[in-house]
């Protein structure tokens, strides 16, 4: 699948992509700077998440109450090793119930996930966006 988005459409592009998306792990690989954690914001809204949505380089996990459900919001550029990820308790993460996983930089983690999708951002002309989701 793929969409072209602005700022003023990225609502309802998030709507389109959770009602695309069948499994509750989504990955995101784009440039720094191109729009992951904007897109992971706009997701999280429409999930009933009322708190500010924020990229988690620094905390590398950011927890989300939704009204419909639990979000995890991580970013693993500045892990280096399957030894931080695990120190980190990742695994135990992906086992909680009732909740969607998003993941920027998630080469890492690839050998730990079951099901998931990747968005790939794609910066267009004019501001705009293009995702393509697999």
């Amino acid at each position: 699948m793929e969409i072209a988005y602005s700022l003023d459409t990225i609502d309802t592009v998030a709507g389109e992509i959770l009602a695309f998306t069948k499994a509750r792990t989504i990955l995101f690989s784009a440039p720094m700077g191109s729009g992951k954690t904007t897109l992971i914001a706009a997701l999280c809204k429409q999930l009933g998440v009322m708190d500010p949505v924020s990229s988690p380089t620094f905390s590398i996990v950011n927890e989300y109450k939704g009204t419909h459900c639990d979000v995890l919001h991580f970013d693993l550029y500045r892990l280096k090793s399957d030894e931080e990820l695990i120190q980190i308790g990742f695994e135990e993460y992906l086992y909680r119930p009732n909740t969607y996983v998003f993941i920027e930089w998630p080469e890492l983690s690839l050998n730990y996930l079951g099901d998931y999708h990747l968005i790939c951002i794609l910066p267009s002309e004019n501001s705009s966006r293009k995702i393509e989701i697999s």
